[in-house]
């Protein structure tokens, strides 16, 4: 029976859309995040005579300011903080008050490259690829609109795409190495791609050489500053927004808006409207939520920290329907007609229950011998419901034990254990070495969690009410303890 459910494992999860859309997604530029107590300042002295900012910032507000985009009344600005830059309150704000407006023309998105020089070259590419390009482009130019924004921005984050190989050894045995490294091989293909087909032969558009570092470098300001699914925007960066930091603290992503407002002196324009999703005294922080749903290998990858909370923690569990299965035509069926195909990625989060699906599919992927008769035609309407439940204790008993086996497996992938990575967290580490020890911790914890929820469901398998338990019941046939009721069943049949 261990060949039916040969296709079952554990694996990594690379999307091929590469970019999040689970709401709006915030993109950060800020190391390890260290959750402080907020700023608070009894006076705050003008931007200019703030000695903690680099001139760049300086250089950036000014021309914020010459834009129209910030003035006396603004009532943020951006200052050192522990995460590095942000901006901070300048006076007391409300929740939900506006604290910053940046209008539609400085926005960098695919509406901004279709304006510009490469716009035609680009109408053909993936919307990340072609802002990608302009970015670059964009960044060497010394007339570009955006020039004094490119001065703020980092070279690199503390996203895993910029480690070192020593550095991303500490991520032996971790999901986040596997995607971390599959990412690195898209990216670079899409670059060689690219240099053959548009960046070499436009040499007269791209006049400075273009590197594979320039490349990963305007990919990492995308994953990890787009705001994406605004009104008719998949993907825009904003200048200035970007420079506000993610919390914890925050639980709710609703705070950012496309409205239509003045935009100058005699001008008008869509605008992207930001709001505090927290109460605020003059000095503290601003902060928002860059995503409720991701992971802490997510927010690893695209923002460069993770949380301490270990709800963030999770574990992709990776099924298949293999093609060599006997039953493999009645199984994709079946699993396409409820919304699933012939692979399937769960998302386990430590204390969490186990997302919806994720036992039925278990079954109908072990499903066979005695219990086959389930994949008949005639059962195609009902089955899904049937797989809910137990179908029988060979099919229950097959996924324990192939799920506790996988869970073994990967936790021996591992070089620490967490008592050893519990140990290192308590010693001062640098900021990579932080995340690693966190996201290999916590998919151990997920993975013993996973582990100690099909084990409990070995010991109740006896107690477990099966299909033709369940289906003699709806007939009459068998009581409440699972006796069979005597007579002359021919009658029934």
């Amino acid at each position: 029976m261990a060949t039916i459910f040969s296709a079952c494992s554990l694996s990594n999860f690379l999307s091929p859309t590469i970019f999040h859309n689970k709401g709006l997604s915030f993109i950060a530029k800020v190391p390890l995040l260290h959750l402080k107590k907020p700023l608070h300042a009894k006076s705050l002295t003008s931007l200019e005579t703030n000695i903690s900012l680099s001139p760049a910032v300086q250089t950036f507000w000014k021309w914020l300011q010459k834009e129209g985009v910030v003035s006396n009344k603004t009532p943020v600005k951006p200052s050192v903080v522990p995460e590095g830059l942000g901006l901070v309150a300048v006076k007391d704000i409300s929740r939900n008050e506006v604290v910053l407006q940046v209008p539609k023309r400085l926005w960098i998105n695919p509406d901004a490259v279709a304006a510009s020089d490469i716009g035609s070259l680009c109408s053909g590419l993936k919307p990340w690829l072609s802002v990608a390009l302009f970015l670059i482009r964009e960044r060497s130019r010394d007339d570009s609109v955006w020039k004094h924004y490119f001065g703020v921005l980092p070279q690199e984050t503390d996203s895993t795409i910029y480690w070192s190989e020593e550095e991303l050894l500490e991520l032996q045995g971790t999901q986040l190495l596997n995607t971390t490294l599959s990412v690195k091989e898209y990216v670079h293909n899409e670059f060689l791609k690219l240099e053959k087909e548009i960046i070499l032969p436009n040499n007269n558009l791209f006049p400075n050489p273009i590197s594979l570092d320039d490349f990963f470098w305007a990919f990492g300001i995308l994953r990890s500053r787009a705001f994406s699914r605004l009104r008719n925007e998949n993907l825009v960066i904003i200048p200035l927004a970007d420079l506000i930091n993610h919390s914890a603290r925050v639980t709710t992503e609703d705070h950012a808006y496309e409205v239509k407002g003045a935009a100058g002196l005699f001008s008008w324009d869509y605008l992207f409207s930001l709001r505090s999703p927290l109460s605020l005294k003059a000095g503290d922080q601003v902060y928002i939520q860059y995503d409720l749903n991701k992971s802490n290998a997510e927010l690893a990858l695209d923002y460069g920290f993770i949380e301490p909370n270990a709800d963030r923690n999770a574990y992709t569990m990776t099924l298949q329907i293999s093609e060599s299965d006997s039953f493999f035509d009645d199984k994709i069926d079946i699993a396409e007609s409820n919304g699933f195909g012939k692979t399937v990625y769960f998302d386990i989060f430590f204390n969490r229950p186990l997302p919806p699906g994720l036992l039925t599919y278990l079954r109908l992927v072990a499903l066979g011998g005695t219990d086959a008769f389930l994949l008949e035609s005639l059962f195609r309407n009902s089955i899904w419901g049937h797989l809910e439940l137990p179908v029988s204790r060979g099919n229950e008993e097959l996924i324990c034990r192939v799920v506790r086996e996988a869970c073994k497996s990967a936790l021996a992938g591992y070089h620490t254990t967490i008592e050893e990575d519990n140990k290192l967290k308590e010693t001062n580490i640098d900021s990579r070495l932080a995340i690693a020890v966190g996201v290999r911790e916590g998919e151990k914890k997920v993975l013993q969690q996973i582990d100690e929820i099909f084990k409990e469901k070995e010991l109740e398998l006896d107690q477990l009410s099966y299909y033709q338990e369940r289906r003699l019941k709806d007939l009459g046939l068998c009581g409440e303890a699972g006796e069979i009721i005597g007579g002359d069943l021919e009658k029934f049949f």
